[in-house]
């Protein structure tokens, strides 16, 4: 059975935390002393990775950054839904062929 969907879906995940906290931070960049939030991603060994978020260590946001880190999560995540479009489509071809 292929990891392919468990890989994506974490993907996924990921990058739906990451569009998250972009979004937090711009809400809150006028918050004096406001410490953003930054995504770390830690792959998994069986494949996928795994976010966590937590405070960075100096405060202060930038707006410039805070739209591309946005911008990048939201092609992570169509890449990852692409991979499970294309992962269904596959499968149901092959169970097209062996019936």
């Amino acid at each position: 059975m292929s990891r392919l969907p468990a890989i994506a879906s974490s993907g996924l995940q990921a990058a739906s935390t990451q569009l998250g906290v972009a979004a937090h931070n711009i809400a809150h960049a006028q918050t004096p002393g406001l410490r953003p939030q930054q995504v770390v991603l830690e792959t998994q060994p069986a494949g996928g990775v795994q976010a966590a978020i937590v405070s960075a260590s100096q405060p202060g946001v930038s707006l410039a950054q805070e739209m591309l880190r946005q911008r990048a999560a939201s092609d992570a995540y169509m890449a990852n839904a692409l991979v499970l479009q294309t992962h269904q489509r596959m499968l149901g071809s092959l169970l097209d062929t062996q019936a």
